[in-house]
C-alpha cells in the first residue's frame, strides 16, 4: 500500500512511529529502535481495523495485548505508555478526520473499550507467561531438591554447588523451625544479612495475610504426616517492606525415614504480584475519573445481592441531563472535566461503610448502599446526590449548571439478579428524564414492566408485518341525513402471538419512534384500497362505499407518498374520489408549502382530505383556507356533552359555529365517537354531514360493513 503523504498508510505509520518512541526506552530487547517499530506496525494496522470496523470485536484488541508480550513489552510502563498513546494518538491518526462530531464521539469511545481489552489481554498473556516461568522453576526447583537431598546422603561440595548456585532461594531448618542454612539468593531476597535471617526460628515469620491452612500444612509437615506444601506466602524484610514467595517446603528424611530437616524452596514474586494488582485496579477502575467501572460495579452488586437474610440494598442510576450540550458546544475535553468534578462530588455523597459510586460510562454513574436498613438510606443518599450537583461547575472560565435523572430501586437482596436490578433502575432513570429531568423516581414493577413490553413491541414489529400479523378492521361512516352507510375508516390491529389482539395506540407511536410507520402505512393504504375496490364491484346497484385511510406525521413528509398513493389508486382500478385520506389537526399546525405541497397534489387528483381530531390542536380558524382540505373531523370531546337530554347548551353552540363556519367554506363536518341515538339526533338537526361511533357499529371485519350496507339499500 502505497504511504501517500497525509493518506491513511503515512498516518498510521506515523501512530507506529510515535507508539514505538513512547514504548521502546521500557521493553528490553536487542532490536534497534526502528527494527521494535517494524514489529509493531502490524499490530497498529490491526489495531487501526479494530476502531474502524462495524462490529466491536473485543478479541482483537486482547491479541493486540498479548503480542505487546511476545514483542518483550512485559514491563508494566510499557503497558501503561500503551495505553497512553493509544488514548491520545489512535483516533487522531487512524480515524476520520471528516466524520462528524456523532462519529468521533464514537470513534473515541470504541478506543476507549479497546484500550480495556488490550489491558485484559496484556494481563492474560502475562499470567500465561508467568505460569510458564513458574512451572519452569518449579520443575528446576523439585530437580534441585532431589539433588539436594542426595548431596546430603553424597558429597558436601556437590551439595554446596547446587545450593549455592540455585537461582531460587534454599533454607534449611530443623524440626523445631530453627534456620540452619540459607543460600545467597534467599539472603538477597531478604535485604542480604545473613545475621538477620540465620538462626531465627520460622515460626516467628508470621504475617497477616498469612492463610489460615499454611500454619497447619507446616505443623503437618514436622510431624511427619506429609512430605512437602506448596503455598504463596508473605514476609516482612528488615526494613518493614513486604516479600511476596512462591513457596515450597519439602521433609528430608535420614537414611532410615526419619525425619531429620525441612528444606524451603523460595521464589520471589513480589513484583509479579504489584504487576497484577496494577493491571487488576486498571481493569476494575475508570480511567478518567478514577471510580470504580462497570465491571467492578457489577461484582460489588452480584455480592451485595447474595448476602444474607435480612439484608437490603438500595441502588441510583444517575444520568447528566443535557450532558451531550455540553460536549457539542464546549468540546470533550470540557466534558471530561465536567465529568471528572462529578465524580468527584458523587465520592463525597458515599463515604460509609457499604457504600459506594461507580462509573458506567458516558455520564452515567451509579450509587450503591448495602444493609439492614437502605429504605431510610437510600432516601437520603438520592437527597445528598441531588445537592451535591447543585452548586454550578466551573469549566474554562464558564459556569456550568449541572443536572441529572436518577433511578432508584431498594429492596431485599437475592429476589433479583444484577442483570435485573440495573435495568430496573436505567427504565426508572428514563421514567425520571422522561418527566422533565432533575428529578428522581423510584422503580415501579408495573412500570418496568410496561417498558419492557414496549421494548418488546418494539424489536417485533419489523417481523411482524412480514409474517402477516397485521390485520384491518371497518367502522361505518353514516349519513346523518339519511341513516345510510357512506363508507368506512380503516383501522389497523396488532395479533401479536403473545399478547393478542393490540389497538393502534399501543404500536403506531413505536412505529413511528422506528421509521416501520411507513412500510405500515403503505400496507394499510393497498388492503384499504383494495377492500374499497371490492366494495363497489358488490354494491354497484347501491352507489361507492367510500374508504378513510389515517396518515402519520412521517408519512407526509415521505416522499413517495404521492407516487405510493397513484400506484395503489390504479393498481387496485380505484377512483380517487373513493379515498379520504385523514390527518390530525397537530401534524398541520404551522405547516409550510412543502409539507402542504403532497396534500395538495392529492386533493387536486380527487383525493378527499380529511383534518382528523379536529378543536384538540389549537389551530387558528383562519389557517383552514389554506389547507387543501375537505373534511373536518370534529374531536369527540365537543360531542360528549350531547350524549344525555337536554344536551349541553355551550356545546351546541360551539359545534353549531364549527358546523356554520365548515359550511361556509364548503368543508363537510364527520363526527366521532357517536355514542347514543340522542346524540345522533341532535348533530343531525345542527347539519353535521357524517357521523361515525358504537351507536352505528364497533370496527369490524369488512363483512360487516356489506351486511349494513344491504340493510340501507333494502330499506
Amino acid at each position: 500500500m502505497s504511504a501517500e503523504p497525509g493518506g491513511p498508510e503515512d498516518r498510521l505509520r506515523r501512530f507506529a512511529t510515535i507508539w514505538s518512541r513512547a514504548v521502546f526506552p521500557a521493553t528490553s530487547t536487542s532490536l534497534t529502535r526502528p527494527e521494535f517499530e517494524e514489529q509493531l506496525l502490524p499490530l497498529a494496522r490491526r489495531l487501526s481495523d479494530a476502531l474502524r470496523a462495524r462490529a466491536f470485536d473485543a478479541a482483537v484488541a486482547r491479541e493486540i495485548g498479548a503480542a505487546l508480550i511476545a514483542v518483550h513489552c512485559t514491563d508494566p510502563e510499557a503497558l501503561s505508555r500503551t495505553l497512553d498513546c493509544v488514548d491520545a494518538y489512535l483516533v487522531l491518526y487512524c480515524g476520520d478526520p471528516d466524520a462528524s462530531a456523532q462519529t468521533q464521539e464514537a470513534l473515541r469511545s470504541r478506543s476507549s473499550r479497546l484500550q480495556h481489552a488490550m489491558a485484559a489481554g496484556f494481563a492474560k498473556a502475562l499470567k500465561e507467561r508467568t505460569l510458564a516461568e513458574q512451572e519452569s522453576i518449579s520443575q528446576a526447583a523439585f530437580h534441585a531438591q532431589r539433588m539436594v537431598a542426595q548431596a546430603l546422603h553424597s558429597s558436601e561440595a556437590r551439595f554446596r554447588a547446587v545450593f549455592e548456585g540455585a537461582a531460587i532461594g534454599i533454607g534449611i531448618a530443623d524440626l523445631d523451625g530453627k534456620i540452619l542454612q540459607v543460600n545467597g539468593a534467599l539472603l538477597r531476597m531478604f535485604g542480604g544479612s545473613e545475621q538477620l535471617v540465620r538462626g531465627r526460628v520460622i515460626t516467628e515469620w508470621t504475617h497477616p495475610e498469612d492463610a489460615p491452612h499454611i500454619w497447619r500444612l507446616y505443623d503437618e509437615l514436622v510431624r511427619g504426616e506429609r512430605d512437602h506444601y506448596h503455598v504463596e506466602k508473605a514476609f516482612y524484610r528488615p526494613d518493614g517492606t513486604v516479600l511476596w514467595t512462591n513457596l515450597t517446603v519439602s521433609l528430608l528424611r535420614d537414611a532410615d525415614g526419619r525425619p531429620q530437616y525441612q528444606l524451603a524452596l523460595m521464589e520471589d514474586t513480589t513484583e509479579r504480584r504489584l504487576l497484577n494488582l496494577r493491571l487488576r485496579y486498571e481493569a476494575t477502575h475508570d480511567a478518567l475519573t478514577g471510580l470504580p467501572n462497570r465491571t467492578l460495579f457489577f461484582e460489588r452488586l452480584e455480592k451485595a445481592l447474595a448476602a444474607g437474610e435480612g439484608q437490603r440494598f438500595g441502588l441510583c442510576y444517575l444520568d447528566l441531563d443535557g450532558f451531550k450540550t455540553v460536549n457539542d458546544s464546549l468540546g470533550h475535553a470540557a466534558g471530561d472535566r465536567l465529568l471528572v468534578e462529578v465524580a468527584d462530588r458523587l465520592q463525597t455523597c458515599a463515604t460509609a461503610p457499604g457504600e459506594m459510586v461507580a462509573r458506567l460510562g458516558g455520564d452515567e454513574f451509579v450509587a450503591l448502599i448495602t444493609g439492614a436498613d437502605t429504605e431510610r438510606g437510600v432516601d437520603e443518599l438520592v437527597g445528598r446526590i441531588m445537592n451535591a450537583l447543585v452548586t454550578p461547575i466551573s469549566v474554562d472560565g464558564r459556569e456550568l449548571t449541572v443536572r441529572g435523572s436518577i433511578g432508584v430501586v431498594e429492596g431485599p437482596v437475592g429476589e433479583r439478579g444484577p442483570a435485573e436490578v440495573l435495568r430496573s433502575a436505567d427504565i426508572t432513570m428514563y421514567r425520571a428524564k422522561s418527566a422533565g429531568g432533575n428529578r428522581f423516581e423510584v422503580a415501579d414493577p408495573e412500570a418496568d414492566a410496561r417498558a419492557i413490553t414496549r421494548h418488546g413491541l418494539t424489536t417485533a414489529l419489523p417481523m411482524a408485518l412480514d409474517r402477516g400479523e397485521f390485520f384491518i378492521e371497518y367502522q361505518p361512516l353514516v349519513h346523518l341525513g339519511d341513516g345510510t352507510v357512506h363508507g368506512a375508516e380503516a383501522l389497523v390491529r396488532w395479533l401479536h402471538p403473545q399478547h393478542g389482539v393490540l389497538g393502534p395506540d399501543r404500536f403506531i407511536p413505536l412505529a413511528e419512534h422506528t421509521g416501520l410507520i411507513v412500510p405500515l402505512g403503505r400496507w394499510v393504504l393497498e388492503e384499504a384500497v383494495g377492500q374499497a375496490r371490492a366494495w363497489q364491484e358488490r354494491h354497484a346497484r347501491t352507489g361507492p362505499l367510500r374508504i378513510n385511510v389515517n396518515l402519520s406525521p412521517c408519512q407526509l413528509t415521505h416522499p413517495g407518498l404521492v407516487s405510493d398513493t397513484v400506484d395503489i389508486l390504479q393498481d387496485a382500478g380505484l377512483e380517487p374520489d373513493a379515498l379520504c385520506l385523514e390527518v390530525t389537526e397537530s401534524a398541520l399546525i404551522g405547516a409550510d408549502d412543502d409539507l402542504l405541497k403532497p396534500l395538495r397534489r392529492l386533493a387536486e387528483m380527487g383525493v378527499d382530505i380529511a383534518l382528523d381530531d379536529f378543536g384538540t390542536g389549537y389551530s387558528n380558524l383562519a389557517n383552514l383556507r389554506r389547507l387543501p382540505v375537505s373534511i373536518l373531523k370534529l374531536d369527540r370531546s365537543f360531542t360528549q356533552g350531547m350524549q344525555q337530554y337536554p344536551a349541553d347548551p355551550v356545546d351546541l353552540k360551539i359545534v353549531e359555529g364549527i358546523v356554520s363556519l365548515a359550511h361556509s367554506l364548503d368543508l363537510a363536518v364527520t363526527v366521532e365517537g357517536v355514542e347514543t341515538g340522542a346524540q345522533a339526533e341532535q348533530l343531525r338537526i345542527l347539519g353535521c354531514d357524517t357521523a361515525q361511533g358504537w351507536y352505528y357499529a364497533r370496527p369490524g371485519p369488512p363483512d360487516r360493513l356489506h351486511e349494513l350496507a344491504l340493510a340501507d339499500a333494502r330499506g
